[in-house]
């Protein structure tokens, strides 16, 4: 008797642990998603990273970022690959960084071979697909699925459109309203034109109440310019929300994780083609209801960082032979740190800029390499004449700067940069006091130099001067590698 009371007594108390255990189980089932998410990405194109509201810019309106950071995790350092489109993109697609992936200089085409997004989540049942600007290839690399006729011609440019392009929601909202009845998850990339110059020539803004960065030149002209840039990151704002609403109407907001990002820094001087954190720091919104708790993070990341961490999210293993490094338990809010230091590169592009530079940053300095000091730095804002973003407010600083100081100064920061430059980002956010002829800096300037040494050599980079550029006639009818656009 006593024996089978035992017996009895084990077998109760092996049940109750047993059903206590799958309660247990069962709670910690119901935090993680319930089927694979789907990722949308919203990229803006050459954007400030301090030139929207959820960064504390008190000027510009941007009332869908300002929601959309309410319901997010805001990465304070997140660092592009390159200060320039097709480089950054590439990066950002492919996880590595420009000289691994190969499309290091604008409007190049990264290496055969090498694997992108599609190719990692594809097997893992997704479908990857993009709408807007396109700026990298080749196609065999990114074989995307196509949203058509997201790419339209600003109205009176249709003939030739240049660089005057609007992203059309329109075909994103109808493909976005067969996606509930169907089983398979989704990677989409939403691309915009905006802010890229061509900026609206009539804008909302007042030029008078506009902020003018310290490190620019304010001029009657500038502040023309500036009030368009502005009208063009509210007319992305404005897309932001009405994809926002898409995912909303169509009850997909709940299992997507959405992301916000730019590809690199605005068309202003020290920004894009520059390695200052007004060209190659970017914004970064992550919104997963139920999944990531709002708020910050000072995490130092990389865009390289986005593929490991989707490859996770899907459910596979994040690849170990690429750059970036996924922070899925960042988002799951197990960790608060990510790098020690990110990299970029900047090669050129073409023959307007000849200035190419490198770029370590930590969780305080950041170390700027520049390759070829001895040219004189020039981009389009001070050189194309074909087109705005630049042209319509240089001249005007070029004459401030004969009867200005702070003006000569600007241009003379802005035309010759020396071999190193270090930057306390701490205590000099706007990058204005280089550090790197202080003695008192000189270990910390030389551990920099073995650390850049280093990556360079692991990364294949061994320039020693600007691009070489071949300019070879493209045969007639054939396609650029990398398109700015598709139109199919």
């Amino acid at each position: 008797m006593k024996h089978k009371i035992v017996l009895l007594f084990c077998l109760f108390t092996a049940g109750l642990f047993a059903a206590c255990s799958q309660k247990g189980q069962t709670s910690q089932q119901a935090k993680a998603p319930a089927k694979q998410p789907n990722i949308v990405i919203f990229i803006g194109d050459d954007l400030g990273v301090t030139d929207i509201g959820p960064y504390g810019n008190k000027v510009v309106r941007t009332p869908h970022l300002d929601g959309l950071a309410k319901e997010s995790l805001l990465f304070t350092r997140t660092y592009a690959g390159s200060p320039t489109c097709g480089p950054s993109r590439s990066s950002l697609l492919t996880g590595l960084y420009p000289f691994r992936h190969g499309a290091h200089g604008n409007h190049s085409g990264v290496k055969e071979n090498t694997k992108s997004l599609i190719h990692y989540l594809q097997p893992l049942g997704y479908r990857v697909v993009l709408a807007g600007k396109l700026h990298f290839g080749p196609e065999e690399v990114f074989p995307f699925e196509r949203i058509s006729k997201t790419n339209v011609a600003e109205p009176g440019h249709e003939k030739n459109p240049g660089l005057n392009w609007d992203l059309n929601l329109g075909p994103v909202d109808q493909w976005l309203s067969q996606q509930k009845e169907n089983d398979k998850p989704f990677v989409l990339i939403v691309a915009d034109h905006s802010p890229h110059v061509i900026w609206p020539e009539k804008s909302s803004y007042n030029p008078q109440q506009v902020d003018i960065p310290s490190f620019h030149i304010d001029t009657e002209d500038t502040r023309k310019s500036r009030a368009r840039y502005y009208e063009d990151i509210t007319k992305m704002d404005g897309n932001v929300g009405k994809l926002l609403s898409s995912l909303n109407q169509h009850n997909l907001s709940d299992n997507t994780l959405f992301v916000f990002t730019a590809d690199q820094g605005p068309q202003w001087p020290f920004a894009k083609w520059s390695l200052y954190d007004y060209g190659i720091r970017t914004p970064m919104l992550i919104k997963w209801p139920g999944q990531v708790k709002p708020g910050k993070t000072e995490a130092l990341v990389s865009q390289v960082d986005l593929l490991p961490t989707f490859v996770e999210i899907a459910g596979g293993q994040a690849p170990a032979n690429v750059d970036g490094k996924s922070f899925l338990s960042l988002l799951q809010g197990k960790k608060n740190t990510h790098h020690d230091a990110v990299f970029a590169s900047h090669t050129g592009d073409r023959l307007m800029n000849r200035s190419p530079s490198r770029m370590l940053t930590n969780s305080r300095y950041k170390y700027i390499l520049n390759i070829a000091p001895e040219e004189e730095y020039h981009t389009h804002m001070d050189k194309a004449k074909d087109h705005d973003g630049g042209r319509e407010y240089w001249d005007s600083w070029v004459t401030k700067a004969k009867t200005d100081a702070h003006a000569a100064a600007v241009l003379q920061r802005y035309h010759r940069h020396p071999k190193e430059e270090l930057y306390d980002l701490q205590a000099d956010p706007t990058e204005m006091k280089n550090l790197a002829a202080d003695p008192k800096f000189a270990q910390m300037l030389a551990g920099f130099r073995t650390q850049m040494a280093a990556w360079r050599k692991g990364q294949g980079d061994f320039e020693t001067g600007p691009e070489v550029i071949k300019d070879t006639p493209q045969p007639k009818g054939q396609k650029p590698v990398a398109p700015y656009v598709f139109l199919d």
